[in-house]
């Protein structure tokens, strides 16, 4: 505490015995040790109220950054409301599908329309062209792969 080795405390010991006495050196020293023990009790509460208000300032300023990460987070997510978003998406797709609908021709128009334009461009309807697929002359040969035989190994 003090930095003090026995000799030095044999020292003070033995001048504290000549200048005190025998007599009043039990009384004295009683007194020391108490009054040492108050300063350490003093000091203890000094060191604890210190550590106190440190962290109470560091509570503050965790506070005070919580509340502005929640006025940052706050601010950020004003205009969000994703139940809303969602409805009025669909409320769009919908809206988009009737009208999609509504402007779609029926069977009529469309017979109306194609023969308005094959007489405008003078389509006669006899000029025989057929959009079919041709098909192969024969069918393709089995994959052997594919069958249910076992192969036959050649010359056997």
């Amino acid at each position: 505490m003090l930095d003090m080795s026995w000799g030095e405390v044999m020292l003070i010991g033995g001048v504290a015995l000549i200048v005190i006495g025998p007599k009043d050196l039990p009384k004295a020293l009683r007194t020391v040790g108490q009054i040492t023990g108050k300063l350490r009790r003093m000091a203890g509460e000094f060191q604890m109220q210190f550590n106190e208000a440190i962290r109470e300032a560091e509570l503050d300023e965790v506070r005070r950054e919580v509340d502005g990460i929640k006025r940052t987070v706050g601010s950020g997510t004003q205009g969000f409301n994703p139940v809303q978003t969602i409805r009025d998406e669909l409320k769009g797709a919908i809206e988009a599908r009737e009208g999609r609908n509504a402007a779609k021709p029926g069977p009529d128009a469309l017979a109306e329309a194609t023969a308005q334009l094959r007489a405008e461009a003078g389509y006669s309807g006899s000029q025989g062209g057929s959009y079919d697929v041709p098909r192969p002359p024969h069918a393709p040969a089995a994959d052997p792969l594919a069958s249910d035989q076992p192969a036959t190994p050649p010359g056997a």
